[in-house]
């Protein structure tokens, strides 16, 4: 069984109310969908990204956080995703939720009022305590960074 915690949302404008508010599609979906809280279409053409409002504060209780995630619909189909992926909301962030999305498609696509934009995924925070060294233990991997795990 999943741990469930509050997490409050105020809607900043009541022109939005027709909105709904973030929630799960299926009942073993990890992400809440969201959506724009736009008055007029946003059209997102080739290559441009857009500040997308939700209309949305969160309080989201100390210890968690909350990552703004792409739809894969709408990555698969129109080749829109969010733009620093996965985006943090921290738990002391008390500002309206505005998300990121970026059009790598072939073609303009527009954004209308309602339309899930993204998901969230609400996760714990570990905190890491700083220890600081002058030393530290080797591994086989040592220093190789990028490809040098072979690439098959």
């Amino acid at each position: 069984m999943n741990e469930i915690i509050p997490l409050k949302i105020v809607r900043i404008n009541d022109e939005f109310m027709d909105i709904p508010l973030p929630e799960y599609a299926t009942s073993g979906s990890s992400g809440l969908d969201i959506r724009a809280a736009v008055i007029d279409p946003v059209v997102l053409g080739i290559g441009k990204f857009a500040l997308i409002p939700t209309n949305l504060i969160f309080e989201i209780p100390v210890g968690y956080e909350i990552q703004v995630r792409p739809r894969s619909g709408l990555a698969i189909k129109h080749g829109v995703t969010v733009l620093n992926t996965p985006g943090t909301i921290d738990s002391d962030y008390r500002g309206e939720l505005k998300i990121i999305l970026i059009n790598l498609g072939n073609a303009e696509f527009v954004i209308n009022r309602g339309d899930r934009i993204a998901q969230l995924v609400v996760s714990r925070v570990y905190n890491a305590q700083i220890l600081p060294s002058d030393s530290f233990n080797d591994t086989d991997r040592s220093s190789g960074g990028f490809g040098s795990s072979g690439i098959n």
